[in-house]
């Protein structure tokens, strides 16, 4: 089934020299795990974030669930997508607790829920209930937040999750383990006959990219170069750019032959 859909996407900043996104059109399935790579300022943040509206696109048409998404209004439209930043964004005023419980609060669960989900997530993310969530975001280590942001980004349980470089800020050893996590929670999910979520994940790495994509989308100066599995990618790249970029990362060799 269908989950997201961008038909003809067109989108120009004031005074750029040509349209951040350029006629895009592509469609993306329940349960898929989409990575999104390309080179700085080929639109990708700026694709993750029209998703849940906030950035307006000039012309075409997104759907999601074959529903406009200018037809529902931009708060209802956010509490069933999730996002997650570079920065976790975390509030630091608020303990780990009560950052996850933000949107179950404004959505008026009850305490019982609310608690139940907490634990549920911290234990979700590898982070003990019992050990964090009276932390403060200051005595926590950057993997640590970010797990924290993920958590809180799933509060809700919501169908679709945006995720913007969430892991550009962390050191090395720290970024495959949150890797490994959030490949474990995605094959948790598509294993479950409740829910299948969709995610969104936007990377510089292209390492990542395929590592954790059952599709990646290749982008230049807003438009697809590429929407293909990571084998596919590796084995038969679409032009000289896509092949340029694996080759510029290590992961492609000119004679086909992976580094």
């Amino acid at each position: 089934m269908t989950v997201v859909s961008f038909k003809h996407i067109v989108k120009k900043f004031k005074n750029a020299a040509y349209n951040t996104i350029d006629d895009l059109s592509l469609s993306i399935e329940e349960g898929e795990f989409i990575t999104i790579i390309g080179t700085s300022g080929c639109g990708k943040t700026t694709l993750l974030k029209m998703v849940n509206r906030l950035v307006e696109y000039d012309s075409g048409e997104i759907q999601i669930n074959g529903t406009n998404i200018k037809d529902t209004d931009p708060v209802k439209l956010r509490h069933n997508i999730g996002y997650v930043i570079q920065q976790s964004g975390l509030f630091p005023h608020m303990t780990v607790f009560e950052n996850i419980a933000v949107v179950p609060k404004l959505l008026k669960w009850d305490k019982h829920r609310i608690k139940n989900r907490v634990e549920e997530l911290l234990n979700l993310v590898n982070l003990d209930y019992a050990e964090f969530h009276k932390r403060h975001p200051a005595e926590l280590s950057g993997g640590q937040q970010q797990r924290v942001g993920l958590a809180r980004a799933l509060a809700v349980d919501p169908s679709i999750m945006l995720l913007d470089e969430p892991f550009g800020a962390i050191d090395a050893i720290n970024r495959v383990n949150l890797q490994n996590e959030l490949l474990r929670i995605h094959r948790v999910e598509k294993d479950s006959s409740e829910r299948r979520r969709t995610y969104l994940f936007v990377t510089h790495d292209i390492n990542e990219a395929l590592k954790l994509g059952t599709r990646t989308l290749v982008m230049h100066q807003g438009a697809v170069m590429q929407f293909d599995s990571p084998d596919n990618l590796l084995k038969s790249p679409a032009n000289d750019f896509v092949r340029a970029l694996l080759a510029q990362e290590g992961v492609y060799a000119a004679d086909g032959d992976g580094i």
